[in-house]
């Protein structure tokens, strides 16, 4: 590490410090941000909440683009370079959900406060935190709030942005509020699919091997727990959900398996996706039943190497503050940043339990070290440390 970053890194302490006096100010955005429902496709909302404290913060061309992100730039004193910061605004939690966020003195609760209501909030609150520490880019910082990001979204609000904004981007950074240690800066092969039976109108329930929606998902599923995957590259198929029937006496007519392929190589995903595909519609054929098979989500597998500046910086900032890398692939919206050829990251704030569940929890004590992490990465990347040789 050369002496320029180690002083970085030896002033990061200090910063911690100054950043507890702004708990009021980031947990006040927490709540106010996490008790706006926001599922994916509805997050107009949170988004215009969002963009209102941007204006409040005066940063400049604070706006919405086509599809809903919400954008605010912070100008940079030279302005030759631009680093993205971003934190999706949706949830998986619906707007009939009570979205009460509870703050005590250790902990927040209430649906989606960590995965990300956190990692909106940092990002909402970040202008103050530059401000209060004294702290100046010479890059601009566009700081935004992506929508339809999370299931049938597929980071398209990321995704849209970067496809079509004529602005170069240097790096990017993703905030997730949950876990503090989570670094990520490579993206594996995905497919993420849906496949429903369906049983005709004018089913023949006399017919051989007559069933129920319920008992085809469930052949399908063992066939596919009996699919040999390799070792290397390393591949593994995660059974999301099943859904299916309607009452405890009637025969389920329909049914639903949630599934995503994943894997190191992207050949493999497509041999995984279309093996798959080919059980499907043979188990449909053995009892006349009608399957529809969707594809929600694709992902190729890239990123920056383990040595690449931008990841070694990211490692040593947390070794330094006690913090314990958790290196992994991704699948959000690092992604969006790969498949553009963008040198980016994901980086976690805190520790949190009972995600996606309505009683998630995260813990304040460790938000501190997270936005010092953050803080102390988009310095180093400002300063041209991060920067491939």
């Amino acid at each position: 590490m050369d002496t320029a970053m180690t002083e970085l890194i030896e002033s990061l302490p200090a910063m911690k410090e100054k950043l507890k006096g702004l708990r009021d100010t980031l947990l006040t955005n927490l709540v106010m941000l996490g008790e706006i429902p926001a599922p994916t496709f509805k997050e107009q909302q949170r988004r215009r909440f969002l963009t209102e404290r941007f204006t409040q913060y005066q940063l400049e061309n604070c706006s919405t683009d086509e599809v809903g992100n919400g954008l605010g730039i912070l100008p940079g004193e030279v302005g030759d370079r631009n680093i993205m910061v971003v934190a999706h605004l949706d949830t998986v939690f619906d707007e009939n959900v009570d979205h009460t966020i509870s703050i005590e003195p250790k902990r927040a609760k209430g649906p989606a406060v960590g995965d990300n209501s956190l990692g909106v909030a940092t990002l909402a609150t970040l202008p103050v935190f530059l401000e209060t520490l004294d702290i100046k880019f010479k890059s601009n910082l566009i700081l935004m709030g992506s929508v339809r990001s999370l299931g049938h979204g597929n980071i398209e609000g990321l995704r849209f942005f970067l496809e079509n904004s004529e602005v170069p981007i240097s790096a990017g950074v993703c905030v997730e509020g949950v876990k503090i240690g989570r670094l990520s800066h490579t993206s594996i092969g995905m497919a993420r699919c849906e496949i429903t039976y369906r049983l005709p109108e004018e089913y023949d329930w006399t017919r051989f091997g007559a069933v129920g929606s319920i008992v085809t998902i469930n052949e399908l599923i063992n066939r596919i727990l009996e699919i040999p995957l390799p070792r290397r590259p390393k591949t593994n198929i995660v059974l999301g959900s099943v859904n299916g029937g309607r009452s405890f006496n009637t025969i389920a007519t329909d049914a639903v398996l949630r599934f995503e392929i994943r894997s190191e190589s992207d050949q493999m995903v497509k041999k995984l996706l279309q093996r798959i595909e080919d059980i499907a519609a043979e188990v449909s054929s053995h009892n006349g039943s009608e399957v529809e098979i969707q594809v929600l989500a694709q992902r190729k597998p890239g990123g920056i190497s383990f040595s690449h500046p931008l990841a070694s910086n990211a490692r040593g900032i947390m070794n330094s503050l006690g913090i314990t890398p958790r290196v992994s692939p991704s699948t959000s919206e690092l992604s969006a940043f790969i498949d553009q050829g963008i040198p980016a990251l994901t980086l976690g704030i805190t520790d949190g339990e009972n995600l996606n569940k309505p009683n998630e929890t995260i813990e304040i004590a460790p938000i501190y070290d997270g936005l010092t992490q953050l803080l102390g990465q988009l310095i180093a990347i400002d300063r041209g440390y991060c920067d491939a040789t």
